[in-house]
């Protein structure tokens, strides 16, 4: 077969999907620009434990600080086309905009805990989506090199910080700061 009869498919050549789409599927997806991502099977245990150890600080760090509350997956959708389900985050202020089935603002701070089927999307395709929408703080998780890189937005962009994963580190989310001790995230395997 010659090269000129090769058809490569556009983006523009894939159906499209919305929020209005999205609420209809069973099990869990994402949609980015439009796309779906499937989002099973289900995590490995050593995901869902680092997710617990990340969920658990962040619970003990913000408990006296009711303008923030640290969640587990919930839909935040950015846009019509676009609803992600971060592993773990942070969300302080416009309570009116976070309760009910969807996050409809910004989270400050996302920890994404990397699997290999999801390591590519979370490292290209969400650090931009996260970096885009405004995202204070950008955690990436690798639970098979133990690396734990964070991001912050510095005016609209990301810059990276050395691996933290021995480290301390200060997040400055607005109404409160927390000292979140990257050490204590250890799978138990």
């Amino acid at each position: 077969m010659n090269e000129a009869n090769v058809l490569t498919l556009e983006k523009d050549d894939l159906p499209h999907y919305t929020y209005d789409d999205y609420v209809k599927w069973e099990g869990r997806w994402e949609i980015i620009d439009g796309i779906p991502y499937a989002m099973t099977p289900s995590p490995l245990i050593e995901h869902q434990d680092i997710c617990g150890d990340i969920y658990f600080q962040l619970k003990t760090l913000l408990k006296n600080y009711p303008k923030c509350k640290p969640l587990l997956p919930v839909d935040w959708q950015i846009t019509e086309d676009i609803v992600v389900q971060p592993d773990v985050m942070v969300v302080c202020g416009e309570w009116e905009k976070i309760k009910g089935n969807k996050l409809l603002i910004p989270p400050v701070l996302i920890f994404e805990i990397l699997s290999p089927s999801t390591s590519r999307k979370d490292r290209i395709l969400k650090y931009r989506l996260y970096q885009d929408a405004g995202v204070k703080y950008y955690c990436i998780v690798d639970p098979e090199t133990g690396s734990m890189e964070v991001f912050q937005l510095i005016e609209t962009k990301y810059k990276g910080k050395e691996d933290c994963r021995e480290n301390k580190l200060t997040f400055d989310l607005g109404p409160c700061r927390i000292v979140f001790d990257f050490g204590d995230i250890r799978p138990r395997y």
